[in-house]
């Protein structure tokens, strides 16, 4: 029998232990190194992975009117808020405690449930019912909540944990009683991702930001300074701790050159025009009313209607009342008619083809026959708002609104430019001076969202024409047959302009230039645009840039005011500004506005204006007056609009006189 002998293995197992104990000392040496030696840097380390930063509002200045009334301040509103760890970690994702909330606030459980889910997160109901804002602050569930249901719910923190009540600044409208002038002020909205990324760190994913008028054109100045809260969350994205606050600083107030009693007088008178109007059968739609300083361009007033109440906003807009501001069917009464819609001048546009006529080489002392109307090739244009009165002299023109007279004026400098052939408008003195008075662009004033107007000149008419060929050479072959079946006369008409317009839409014809002088066919402009054109003319001929801030306070009380713009200088012939004065003088004491100022203290406050009546493709007339007072000493400029409202005579012309019986009263 073989004996084993048993082998000796410890030295291999002292050789194993002795390599384990290195390893363990290792281990050791390092995790003390990291303790102690790194702490420092591991612990800064693991704050800055695990914190986030939220940027604090900083309290808005206030909008003025030049004699220091508040059009815009700030308030506070009661808000119900709820910690978002509450909602995670409850079973059911905090639905039953957003319903108790709901129920004892009084409102629907989906409006404040919608708030808890961010927006742009699978599932989240569309702006502005999601929440839009931070995901590491308290979810404000519910604003401008009754205080006393709001305190109600910190009674019972057990039924209602993780559920605050704050108070946040809002915006208020002091004056709203008298005035509204939404359109002017503007509104605030939550700042999205865009407007962050644009801000380089002066705005953060709470602001409220300016949306329109005001609000938004100085944005910057009004917002003033935001602070910022750093806060540790934890992995799943909940606050656990602050690190680090600073407080904000107040924004500038803004002091406008706005005239509270006027611009609830203009804000009247328009409502009164539209109201009487309406009354008459004229449909009038929409509206607006513009008040200039002539000596600088300051916009002591400016109205639109219809208009909309600007705390709407406040805590977000919702989704059915949105819709309504921006309704069609409703006059769209987001848009703004004193600088955002354009209507054609009609004849308030004669302030401009006198001196172009004259240019042209007509005298100002000459006489004309004014016609009935007046034929051009084998179209008849006809005298819109007179009669014929034979041969009267260019002031008489001028007050009763002779049409004929400037369709013959547009029709004899056609021909002498070349007619059809001319390729250019440089020798086109109407154009020339509709270019001077700054027609056909932007005026500069301080507001987002001007639209320049039209000036359709031959170059315009080519671009349009090139655009729409297609279109209208489509429709010259098919014609309308869905308006056909409603109105057939009218469908053939369409049919014959859209052959013509295919073949020869380019052209620059006799008839376009006929239109141009009576501020009639594609000539647009703007309410503000005319009264800036009247300032100019009022003043002697200097262009100013219509301007609403007059200056910036600080919250210490230092002023940085705004200075008057030059926006150019109209040239005319001489002798034609002082004729121009006075013949528009004559239409309020003697022409088509005599009536509208009967009884009116033209002795004190002596007026200057003109009268427009515009025909538009199947609309009803639009109404036009625009003036300037005291003729004796210029001071204010007045355009009044009321689109498918009549006559100037009837409609506009009653409303500017009730701007100018307040206006001289100012002091």
């Amino acid at each position: 029998m073989t004996r084993r002998v048993a082998r000796d293995h410890s030295p291999r197992v002292w050789v194993l232990g002795l390599v384990v104990l290195c390893f363990m000392g290792a281990l050791l040496g390092r995790l003390g190194q990291v303790q102690i030696v790194g702490h420092a840097d591991y612990a800064a380390a693991a704050v800055t992975v695990n914190t986030r930063t939220v940027t604090t509002a900083a309290v808005r200045g206030q909008i003025l009117d030049r004699h220091g009334t508040a059009l815009v301040d700030n308030t506070t509103e009661t808000v119900v808020t709820v910690d978002r760890v509450v909602l995670v970690d409850a079973p059911d994702g905090g639905r039953d405690l957003v319903r108790r909330v709901a129920a004892v606030v009084g409102l629907p459980f989906e409006r404040l449930w919608g708030r808890t889910q961010l927006c742009g997160v699978a599932g989240a109901p569309p702006a502005p019912v999601c929440w839009a804002g931070s995901a590491y602050v308290p979810i404000p569930l519910a604003s401008g909540v009754d205080p006393r249901k709001a305190l109600s719910l910190l009674e019972r923190p057990d039924l209602y944990p993780g559920v605050g009540v704050s108070a946040q600044p809002v915006r208020d409208y002091p004056a709203e009683p008298t005035v509204n002038a939404a359109h002017l002020l503007g509104y605030l909205g939550r700042s999205d991702a865009e407007d962050v990324a644009a801000s380089d760190g002066a705005i953060g994913d709470l602001d409220l930001v300016g949306r329109s008028g005001l609000e938004e054109q100085y944005d910057r100045q009004l917002r003033g300074t935001p602070g910022s809260t750093t806060v540790a969350v934890d992995p799943r994205g909940i606050v656990t701790s602050e690190v680090a606050h600073t407080d904000p600083s107040p924004g500038q107030d803004l002091v406008t050159n706005l005239d509270a009693r006027v611009q609830a007088t203009a804000e009247k008178a328009l409502a009164t025009a539209v109201a009487g109007a309406r009354t008459r059968g004229e449909r009038a739609d929409s509206a607006a009313a513009v008040v200039l300083d002539v000596r600088n361009g300051a916009v002591v007033a400016a109205a639109s209607y219809p208009t909309y109440d600007p705390a709407v906003w406040t805590g977000g807009v919702g989704a059915d009342e949105l819709a309504r501001l921006t309704d069609p069917a409703a006059g769209t009464p987001l848009v703004s008619r004193v600088t955002s819609a354009a209507f054609p001048p009609a004849s308030t546009f004669k302030v401009v083809s006198l001196p172009a006529a004259v240019a042209a080489g007509n005298s100002l002392a000459g006489t004309y026959d004014c016609t009935s109307a007046y034929t051009i090739g084998n179209r008849r244009f006809a005298n819109f708002e007179s009669r014929a009165y034979g041969p009267i002299s260019l002031r008489k023109a001028i007050e009763v609104s002779c049409d004929t007279i400037f369709y013959d004026f547009a029709y004899r400098s056609w021909l002498a430019q070349g007619g059809l052939a001319a390729k250019s408008d440089t020798r086109d003195p109407f154009v020339t001076m509709a270019d001077r008075f700054g027609l056909g662009r932007p005026t500069g004033i301080d507001l987002p969202g001007e639209q320049a107007g039209r000036v359709p000149d031959r170059e315009w008419k080519r671009e349009q024409w090139e655009q729409t060929r297609v279109d209208t050479c489509t429709r010259a072959r098919t014609g309308y047959p869905q308006v056909a079946a409603a109105d057939p006369s009218r469908a053939a008409y369409l049919k014959e302009l859209a052959v013509e317009n295919c073949r020869t839409g380019f052209q620059f014809r006799a008839g376009d230039a006929a239109n141009f002088a009576i501020g009639q066919g594609d000539v647009t402009v703007s309410p503000l645009q005319m009264a800036q054109v009247y300032a100019a003319i009022a003043n002697g001929g200097t262009l100013w840039k219509p301007q609403l801030a007059h200056a910036f306070v600080t919250p210490g009380g230092a002023t940085t005011t705004v200075r008057p713009v030059r926006a150019g200088t109209v040239t005319f012939p001489p002798g034609t500004l002082a004729f121009l004065r006075s013949a528009l003088g004559g239409v309020v004491t003697h022409g088509t506005a005599r009536g509208a100022f009967a009884g009116f203290p033209l002795t004190q406050w002596p007026v200057a204006g003109k009268t427009g009546t515009a025909e538009a493709f199947d609309k009803q007339d639009t109404s036009w007056f625009v003036s300037y007072a005291p003729t004796t000493r210029p001071r204010y400029a007045v355009a009044v609009v009321v689109s498918q409202g009549g006559t100037g005579a009837e409609t506009a012309a009653p409303a500017a006189r009730a701007i100018h019986d307040v206006l001289r009263t100012l002091r």
